[in-house]
This record gives C-alpha cells, structure tokens and sequence, in this order.
C-alpha cells in the first residue's frame, strides 16, 4: 500500500470560502465579534465532485492508494479574528474532513487543524483534540507554530505552554504535523519561504528543547522534507554538540520525522541520503502549492513517488517509507 502522509483539501466547495469570507468581514469591523458557529450548507454530491475529479483521480493516475488527509494549510488562517472565530471556523473545517473520509474510507484518513489564535493558550486546543479523535476517528493534528501570520509572536515549541498539547498527544497515541498557515508578512511568500522557514525553526526549537525528554513518546512530523534541515544537517549537529545536547540520533531522530514532500529527483536523493529511511514517511500535498509540470522531466513536480521509485533504496526501506513508517507513526490508522 502506498500512503501519501500530507494531504489538503485544497477543493473544498464554494460554500466553505463564502462562510470564511463572512467571518472576516466580521471581525473587520469588529476584532472581538463572536458571533455563532453558524453552518456550512454543503451536499455529499458537491464533496464527491470536488474529490473525484480532484485528489481521487490523481491518486489513481499516480498509484498512490491512501491520503491522509486535513483542512487547506493556508486557510487555517490562525492570524484572523479571535479564539471564538478560529474554534468554530477551525469546528466546520474537521466536520467536512470527516464527512470525506466517511465517503472515501479506503481513501483517505482524518487529520485535524486546531483552533489556535493569537494570544490564546495552546492548552484551548485540547478539547478540539479529544473531540477529533475520541469522537470523530481521527489520526492525527496539524499544530501550527506561528499564529501570528508571519510575524512569529508565539511562544517557541518548546516552551511547557505547548505541554497540555504534547500530553494529550502521547495519551491518545496521534502524532502531530508541524504546519504553518498562510502568511501575512510581506516579507515572506507564504509557500516559498515561510513554510520552508517554519520546517527548519520548529526543527531547531524542538532539538533544542526538554520537549523529547519530558515526552519521549511524542512523534512529531516536519513537512516539506524538513526545509533546510537536511541540507544544514551538519549544522545542527554542531549546534547540539556546542550546547551540550545529545547527538541527533540519540533525541530527534527518535521523535521526528521528515516528509517526501520535495519536488525534484535531486532534492529527494539528499533526503534520503542524510535522513535514515526509517524517519521519512512518503508525501506529495496533492493538490497544493506547486501542480504544474516540470519542463525538464515531464511529469508533474508534486509526483513524488516516481521520485522514490528512481531512487537507489532497497525494497527494504521503500517499503518503510511508502507504507511501513506511516503505519508505525499514524498508529490509528485502521485501514
């Protein structure tokens, strides 16, 4: 079975975008508006359009046959409104993500956006946590850490606010995707560096930290072939040695994991040559940030598997990463 870690619903029917529209228009006027959770009109016919024609039809075309699958990274959007506006926009989201993977059970598993905000306690996320996945079936989180839009106001991952987070995680036995939203710094695209930036500082902070310590069971995973982290391997190592931590394979190595969510040949050989094939699980975010093609192989820059298929790994470990590994850290997986 090939399981493709990181999906998006990327596709969502009109009425998902006019219900966000209206919260923003809301807190325009009024950043403390409340208002009510409301509802999303939206038919199994219309998800079924916007699935079959879509994520499902390039999972066959790719011979990918399972998605783990959450909200649209950047409409989490934790940079707008208030606690209020993020829970209950945050509460339609996973209800439409379950109401995807009931239609599609062979296809695609449940992961959760949280309702965080600025200048909210992490420790608010937990009961969105138990109702996911005590309720509703899901597998794991998406944890953002930068609800600022960009401008990196939060506390860092490894400070004990985020622990309420981390307990419930090693409870209920999910891991947890760390991905950041759309990016309202002009200083940054959101795709093309802020995600990339935020892989390698969530990284850094988590090395550097108790966290793994205090929660040796936590599984963490860093999307997009972990940013710069593989290419500045060597840098992190030093880094660790300077400051008195253990070396990577003895603390990170036991708790992270990276994506294969890098969109060319050469880019997935260094992955899988400094980042031990136990540690990366197969990905492509179909449909997300980069779908056109690239010119100078033909095929689609977001076709991840071809890019393992071409590789040098053993059968051995290809079968870790495309179905082995997934098994392991999405634990609930019944499929």
């Amino acid at each position: 079975m090939i399981i493709d870690c990181h999906g998006h619903y990327t596709t969502t029917p009109p009425a998902v975008g006019a219900y966000r529209d209206q919260q923003k228009a809301d807190v325009a006027k009024d950043p403390n508006f409340v208002g009510e959770k409301g509802s999303v009109i939206i038919s199994d016919d219309e998800i079924r359009d916007s699935i079959e024609n879509n994520q499902l039809k390039l999972q066959r075309e790719r011979g990918t046959d399972l998605t783990i699958f959450s909200p649209r990274a950047s409409w989490m959007g934790h940079h707008i409104g208030n606690e209020h506006t993020s829970r209950f926009w945050t509460e339609h989201q996973n209800e439409l993500i379950k109401r995807v993977c009931d239609l599609y059970p062979n296809n695609f598993a449940p992961v959760a956006q949280l309702p965080q905000s600025p200048n909210t306690d992490p420790a608010k996320s937990v009961p969105e946590i138990i109702r996911c996945v005590e309720q509703m079936d899901f597998i794991g989180i998406n944890l953002n850490p930068d609800t600022t839009g960009g401008h990196w106001k939060d506390k860092p991952l490894g400070d004990k606010a985020y622990y309420p987070i981390y307990e419930k995680m090693v409870e209920l036995d999910i891991p947890a995707m760390v991905h950041v939203s759309f990016c309202c710094n002009d200083s940054f695209h959101t795709t093309g560096s802020h995600y990339l930036g935020a892989d390698t500082t969530a990284f850094q902070q988590l090395i550097m930290s108790d966290v793994f310590k205090d929660f040796p069971e936590l599984k963490i995973i860093i999307p997009h072939g972990g940013g710069a982290v593989p290419y500045h391997w060597g840098r992190f190592r030093g880094l660790m040695q300077d400051k008195g931590f253990e070396t990577l394979d003895k603390s990170a190595l036991k708790n992270i994991y990276f994506d294969t969510c890098v969109y060319h040949q050469r880019g997935i050989d260094l992955l899988l040559d400094i980042v031990p094939a136990d540690n990366i699980l197969f990905a492509s975010e179909m449909i997300g940030a980069v779908r056109g093609i690239d010119p100078e192989s033909g095929h689609y820059y977001d076709d991840t598997k071809r890019y393992i298929d071409n590789s040098n790994l053993s059968d051995e470990d290809k079968f870790k990463i495309f179905e082995g590994n997934a098994r392991k850290v999405f634990s609930r997986l019944k499929v």
